[in-house]
């Protein structure tokens, strides 16, 4: 299989419940580079790169996510595999909110 990027905005009980350490240990266990970080508005944003098959075990771990989360729901974006990461890590949480 070839490569593939996703990228995932997930919603539910996903923040305070070290979903994010979670998904960056899953992410590496699988190979996959990319990033994670808590939005404004209660949602995780990931995007993962790598084989189609690590990425799509992702998509269905994070549809489950750590033992203390809830998820409700998991929006996937498909897109061009670009290779720019070397390694998969947490961001800096996404600033803002409604204008």
């Amino acid at each position: 299989m070839g490569a593939a990027r996703a990228h995932l905005l997930i919603q539910g009980r996903v923040q305070g419940v070290s979903f994010r350490y979670y998904t960056m240990q899953e992410a590496q266990s699988l190979g996959l580079t990319g990033w994670v970080r808590n939005l404004w508005d209660g949602r995780v944003e990931v995007l993962l790169d790598g084989s189609e098959d690590a990425v799509k075990q992702m998509i269905e771990w994070c549809q489950q996510g750590p033992p203390s989360a809830v998820v409700e729901d998991v929006e996937i974006a498909w897109e061009e595999p670009t290779d720019e990461f070397r390694n998969f890590r947490v961001r800096i949480n996404a600033g803002g909110g409604p204008s």
